[in-house]
């Protein structure tokens, strides 16, 4: 995987985080630069355990799949993809002001366990994983950080449009790793 469709899957997979960000946001009169550090803590964090954790579920059975790699990435992908579009069409969540951890542990988590996934197709592609999950940390950190930014400023009207892109992009990377294994690309 080259560097541009790493940044392609760390944006995609932020968006998750970034529209959470942005009502996070939403839900503070003023925002402060500690609770965007926080926000973006938490999911650049969650973002890059994730795929990790993910990576070393999907390495241990990989041997085991290596014909059909690229149609289970490809699946994966898709369905995180198709997931966020749905999410992206749904009604806004309602979230607290609170920024402890009993808020944002569950809201970290829920927005990375896409990564997951992302992390067992990573094995099955042979990605180098620690620069990989660096790459997706630090881009959702700060994504997430600038997201609290966005949402106190202008809004929740970005969050659809945000959950929608990430969803394409993610299920045009699983088409692409699709087609090239196929030999189309």
């Amino acid at each position: 995987m080259g560097l541009l469709e790493l940044l392609a899957v760390a944006v995609g997979l932020s968006m998750d985080a970034f529209a959470v960000s942005i009502c996070k946001g939403l839900s503070v009169k003023r925002v402060s630069l500690r609770q965007m550090l926080i926000v973006g803590l938490y999911f650049g964090g969650f973002q890059a355990l994730m795929p990790y954790l993910g990576y070393l579920l999907g390495s241990s059975f990989s041997s085991l799949v290596a014909s059909v790699d690229h149609w289970i990435a490809f699946g994966l992908l898709c369905l995180i993809g198709i997931n966020m579009i749905r999410e992206s069409r749904g009604p806004a969540e309602e979230l607290d002001a609170s920024f402890s951890f009993k808020a944002m542990f569950p809201l970290a988590v829920a927005t990375s366990i896409d990564a997951l996934a992302v992390g067992v197709s990573f094995a099955f592609m042979e990605v180098n994983i620690y620069p990989s999950i660096a790459v997706i940390g630090i881009i959702t950190l700060v994504l997430s950080a600038i997201g609290v930014k966005v949402g106190n400023l202008f809004g929740a009207r970005n969050k659809s449009v945000s959950e929608f892109i990430g969803g394409i992009v993610l299920i045009l990377i699983g088409l692409k790793i699709l087609l090239e294994d196929l030999g189309v690309l």
